[in-house]
């Protein structure tokens, strides 16, 4: 046994070496990839809210065979891992495919012995992006899609013996206009290497003529109730769903009811689930003919709410069981060096998630794309919350015109055809989440990225499912629809003034993008690796790191509600991660910033306007381009200015403002927009001396180690701004919180 193991172990690594032609032999790799066999990829079970006690893994080697779009191969030309894309590492291929072409799958399954008289149904969890399947060279059908799961009935195609298996996958990647997340063709900042075909499990399960398709649990903490929703295919009109519920593996409450119909339970004082203590309860779910058990399944719920209210201080708030929840998190690409859309295993797209919470996070934001249920079954057990983006798409070559402009006054006027795909896949994707607690915010568009008739699509997808909120625009072009007002700052941070967002909850979508590159760590050390700002150590890092959280949580007492930094890992590229991108190197110490995000948590307080900046309304300002004698700033000539100023490119210019203080204060914050080298001085003491790059949204900066400076009385603040890069706007605002 042992000897024939490390044959099996020796093959397995030879077949890697011999079909990893066009791979670079110095490409990085995880500590999960290490381990990887054809024997245990992915073989955990793959729908975890709705889990029957049979099924089988089809995860495995294949054949494969890439030829012209419109040809079927002659033969196969090697073996592929599947769930991996054929352009990653762990796929044993490495080979990319192009739109004039097709991938193909070749396989054999045997249906287990037991299953005889049941349907069977063959799952894919996600193949991108057309999709033809064929079992015993019959056509079972097509899908169109590359996020979304599906399945087909393959009961009527099946045949004494053995089944073959095949599948064709035609991609278009981004010369077409479909949903396709961050992948190009080539690859360059923030685009990463394509993904063409399976990339999530495919398996089989066996089910009788009826079955319980899916269950959708909807909590009421208010009512004290749970309603499941549910779908039973080919129900009779006899057709019942017992629904038990169970609490620490004890009973607590049990209904039968009609199928396809809503089943609402009592729940006597539940027990709320949160980030710091994620409940779950278990269901078990069975569906009768009469008296006849016909299915049976096992599932869970969350007793949880996701709101938008008013808090004390009067700002639009994010609420988690009807309580004001601040929300941090980061950007959360999901992308691995090896298996790119496809974490490892199991156990490394959990360490991820593990690792935010260690570091203080109690959120992330899921970038461009989808994960396996799996994912979201995690995140509902350790208590982590999502916010759901839609993957976006458009065509590179016509990006002019389908990637939006931040100030464009029109959205994309997307083709009718291209439209209704969008629709299907978001709904399609949104119907498979909906039931993970953990998801509370779904984000149908990011920077403009294929951006269409924003305000049907966000009021669709409020309609679509009321429990949770929409960020309808993430960053870049905001049509002031939807429960957010989210805007996007590098480094940062910054927020939109909540006054002028009424009945919209204030967010930060993204910021941060703080670079460290590694040594021996870099997805390809020939390219250009880049952070927003770039640093080159860990201590510098931090400095920088912790410079942005100090100035960042002063805006959670203007009514900033949540914040999402860039990002989790590297990715090719981007060296702006928390980890490496093969999770070697944490480049942060955990415990340090979890020091430092604890700030994020603390309950706002007032603040309060020392001097107004004009992004709401016009403020006075006086400017001389002649520098001043900051002991006699009364007696030199200033100019008179409303701002914001205009000021010109290699502009040289000080802006003097007044303020009086009855009672000093220990905590100050300044809001500016500048572009070039800026200098502030309060009573004469230099306070701020750094290089200001402001773009749509104005900087944060926390000046409370400098308050010694202020006095009772009468104060004077100079800015000097020079060297300007570029035509800009200059502005700026002191408060007190």
């Amino acid at each position: 046994m042992k000897n024939n193991l490390l044959i099996y172990i020796f093959l397995f690594s030879g077949f890697f070496a011999m079909n990893a032609q066009s791979l670079k032999d110095n490409r990085i790799e995880t500590p999960w990839a290490k381990k990887l066999t054809s024997e245990n990829a992915w073989k955990e079970y793959p729908r975890p809210q709705l889990e029957r006690d049979s099924w089988v893994s089809l995860n495995g080697l294949w054949d494969y065979a890439i030829t012209d779009k419109e040809s079927e191969p002659e033969d196969y030309q090697g073996k592929i891992l599947v769930p991996f894309c054929i352009e990653s590492s762990l796929s044993g291929v490495g080979k990319p495919v192009m739109p004039n072409q097709k991938l193909w799958y070749n396989t054999s399954f045997e249906i287990p012995s037991k299953w005889k008289g049941k349907n069977v149904l063959l799952h894919f969890d996600a193949v991108d992006w057309e999709t033809k399947v064929w079992i015993n060279n019959e056509l079972v059908g097509t899908h169109k899609g590359g996020s979304d799961p599906f399945y087909f009935d393959i009961t009527d195609y099946m045949v004494e013996g053995d089944q073959n298996l095949i599948i064709s996958v035609w991609d278009p990647t981004d010369t077409g206009m479909q949903p396709r997340g961050k992948q190009v063709l080539e690859p360059k900042g923030i685009w990463y290497t394509a993904v063409t075909g399976i990339w999530q499990s495919v398996w089989l399960e066996p089910v009788d003529e009826m079955f319980i398709e899916s269950v959708n649990p909807i909590a009421d903490i208010d009512k004290e109730t749970i309603t499941i929703q549910n779908n039973v295919i080919n129900a009779s009109s006899n057709a019942q769903l017992n629904v038990v519920v169970k609490k620490d593996g004890k009973i607590i409450a049990e209904k039968t009811g009609p199928v396809n119909e809503d089943i609402t339970i009592s729940i006597d004082h539940p027990t709320l689930w949160s980030p710091e203590n994620p409940f779950l309860y278990d269901l078990e779910i069975s569906l009768y003919d009469n008296d006849n058990m016909l299915d049976k399944a096992t599932s869970y719920f969350a007793m949880r709410k996701v709101s938008r209210g008013m808090d004390e201080l009067g700002y639009e708030r994010i609420f988690l069981n009807n309580e004001p929840k601040f929300q941090y998190g980061t950007l959360d690409q999901g992308w691995w060096p090896g298996g790119l859309l496809t974490p490892p295993s199991d156990e490394a797209m959990r360490y991820d998630m593990d690792m935010l919470k260690k570091m203080g996070f109690n959120m992330l934001r899921k970038h461009i794309k989808v994960e396996p249920s799996r994912y979201y079954y995690y995140a509902d057990k350790i208590g982590m919350l999502i916010w759901q983006d839609m993957v976006t798409g458009f065509q590179t070559q016509h990006s002019d015109v389908q990637h939006v402009g931040a100030t464009a006054e029109k959205d994309w006027n997307r083709p009718q055809e291209s439209v209704k795909q969008f629709e299907t896949e978001w709904q399609s994707i949104m119907n498979h989440l909906k039931f993970f607690p953990s998801i509370v915010t779904w984000v149908p568009f990011n920077e403009g990225w294929g951006q269409f008739e924003t305000k049907r699509i966000v009021e669709w997808t409020k309609q679509h499912d009321p429990s949770r909120l929409v960020d309808g625009v993430s960053g870049w072009t905001d049509r002031r629809v939807g429960d957010m007002m989210d805007v996007h700052q590098y480094p940062g941070p910054g927020m939109e003034p909540a006054e002028l967002n009424k009945g919209r909850i204030a967010v930060l979508g993204e910021f941060g993008g703080l670079g460290l590159p590694v040594e021996d760590h870099l997805w390809n050390p020939g390219m250009r690796n880049w952070g927003y700002r770039t640093y080159h150590s860990e201590e510098e890092l931090y400095k920088e790191y912790k410079d942005l959280i100090q100035n960042m949580y002063p805006m959670i007492n203007r009514g900033l509600s949540a914040a999402i930094y860039t990002q989790t890992t590297d990715v090719e590229g981007e060296v702006n991660g928390l980890m490496t991108y093969d999770r070697e190197v944490v480049k942060i110490d955990p415990e340090r910033i979890r020091e430092l995000n604890e700030m994020m948590y603390r309950k706002p307080g007032n603040s309060n306007v020392i001097l107004s900046d004009s992004e709401a309304a016009e403020q006075d300002f006086s400017i001389t381009s002649k520098k001043p004698d900051m002991e006699k700033l009364e007696k030199i000539d200033l100019k008179k200015s409303k701002g914001p100023v205009q000021l010109k490119k290699d502009d040289h210019i000080w802006a003097v403002r007044s303020f009086e203080l009855e009672n000093l204060t220990d905590n100050l914050q300044l809001r500016i927009y500048a572009l070039g080298d800026v200098k502030v001085y309060i009573n004469g003491e230099v306070v701020l001396d750094k290089f200001l790059r402001t773009k749509r949204h104005y900087d944060e900066i926390n000046l409370s180690s400098h308050t010694s400076a202020l006095k009772k009385g009468k104060n004077q603040i100079v800015v000097e701004v020079k060297d300007t890069r570029s035509d800009s706007d200059f502005d700026f605002g002191l408060y007190s919180f």
